[in-house]
């Protein structure tokens, strides 16, 4: 490590170039995140949907597709040079040969439509076809939608719609949770006290057992704590439930009882001829 001896005195370790040659072999120092792509028209709404897949910039993403007996392979890059190529950001090559990759869409001419979990991008300005769609420029539409199963998953080739005079395009699919809405969780105060109210009433019934049986010695029901005072206030509430939702008389009514057969006999005629004068 090369030292700078200073004239003041002491000496200045050249960390600030090391750091910065690191950097600028990184990539860190080319332009930032999503930044890099160029709007065909600047705007503040298509900025913020490119905005949303700054996790995705400048990687590379492949895919392959064989048609016939011609197999392709796609590098698609957000905002970065697609399998190095200057400008680009979807390639195709095709994998039998070694010609120069053609250029389906460049990231200076960008288009980003958004939605609520998806983002659809499109690079424009691609090489000419050759024959097919009136010779315009080709042009790549990358659908990226959220899946909050993986983080960032394959890419992959739907179509490629040349069969027309104009507006041809290769259609890509790309999942990533990038996109995917984070829902965040509320616990209202009720379910803070139930939760510290299941808390207590579980420590309290796991304690008050293992001191009934360890240290007390119970057996049986009477392990459970405070046995005693529950069992009567059970039967205070049952009778308590007894007295407001029974609907019987809240006293005995007096039953019939049986009439003595001797007072229903005629009793004898008193006479009273004594009281007649004679």
């Amino acid at each position: 490590m090369k030292v700078i001896n200073i004239p003041g005195g002491g000496s200045f370790l050249v960390w600030t170039l090391v750091v910065q040659l690191v950097l600028c072999g990184s990539g860190v120092y080319a332009a930032d995140g999503t930044k890099s792509c160029k709007l065909m028209k600047e705007s503040d709404s298509e900025r913020k949907v490119l905005n949303r897949l700054e996790t995705l910039a400048h990687k590379n993403f492949t895919a392959e597709t064989t048609i016939g007996s011609e197999s392709y392979t796609y590098v698609f890059q957000l905002c970065g040079d697609a399998g190095g190529v200057s400008g680009a950001g979807v390639i195709q090559y095709e994998k039998k040969t070694e010609s120069k990759p053609t250029v389906i869409g460049m990231y200076n001419a960008t288009q980003a439509i958004g939605g609520s979990d998806w983002v659809m991008l499109i690079y424009n300005n691609g090489d000419k076809y050759d024959a097919h769609c009136s010779k315009e420029m080709r042009k790549a539409t990358i659908m990226i939608s959220c899946n909050k199963k993986v983080d960032v998953g394959q890419l992959n080739v739907v179509l490629e719609d040349r069969e027309r005079t104009k507006d041809c395009f290769y259609l890509f699919e790309l999942d990533t949770s990038a996109l995917c809405e984070t829902v965040e969780s509320h616990i209202s105060t009720g379910s803070i006290i139930l939760i510290i109210g299941f808390c207590l009433l579980a420590v309290y019934l796991i304690g008050g057992f293992l001191y009934q049986r360890l240290i007390v010695g119970a057996k049986g029901m009477e392990q459970f704590p405070n046995y005693a005072f529950w069992l009567e206030a059970g039967n205070m509430m049952a009778d308590g439930c007894d007295f407001v939702c029974r609907s019987r008389n809240r006293e005995d009514a007096p039953a019939y009882r049986g009439v003595a057969t001797e007072s229903l006999e005629e009793e004898p005629e008193e006479r009273d001829d004594h009281l007649l004068p004679m």
